[in-house]
């Protein structure tokens, strides 16, 4: 039996892409203190990220260049529904329910694909968001 001279080209370049492809951790490294949820996004997020948390907008440091990771503190216990959204990125979930214990905090893995929304142009800018006291939200690396 011969095989095609484009089968190795294939098996090399699958085994490649496989090797090449970067795990994403599916628990935290250090316990998650309470109050606190992590979303860890499987790429790195070039943001503007806008998190908006029990209908309220919290303002988000972001990094100038990208995050793999968004950390929200002071969060209280019961449940919180959140909704991600970005001018360059779409994520999954991108809404949905945290459910926060009095024990320890919540990691939660979020799928990241690319996207420009503004095609023309520049994006109009976003009003301030006004943000719920004691909670806040930063992208971490």
């Amino acid at each position: 039996m011969k095989l095609h001279p484009l089968v190795p080209a294939l098996v090399l370049l699958g085994s490649v892409s496989f090797l090449g492809c970067r795990k994403v951790p599916l628990a935290p490294s250090k316990p998650i203190p309470a109050g606190t949820a992590v979303f860890r996004f499987t790429r790195k997020v070039r943001g503007p990220v806008e998190l908006n948390l029990d209908g309220t907008r919290i303002p988000v440091q972001q990094l100038p260049k990208g995050a793999t990771s968004l950390v929200v503190k002071g969060l209280s216990t019961g449940k919180h529904r959140f909704f991600l959204t970005s001018q360059h990125e779409t994520f999954s979930p991108d809404l949905g329910e945290l459910d926060m214990g009095a024990d320890k905090g919540i990691y939660q893995i979020t799928l990241v694909q690319k996207m420009d929304s503004v095609l023309y142009g520049k994006p109009d800018p976003l009003p301030t968001a006004e943000g719920l006291p004691g909670v806040t939200a930063a992208l971490a690396k």
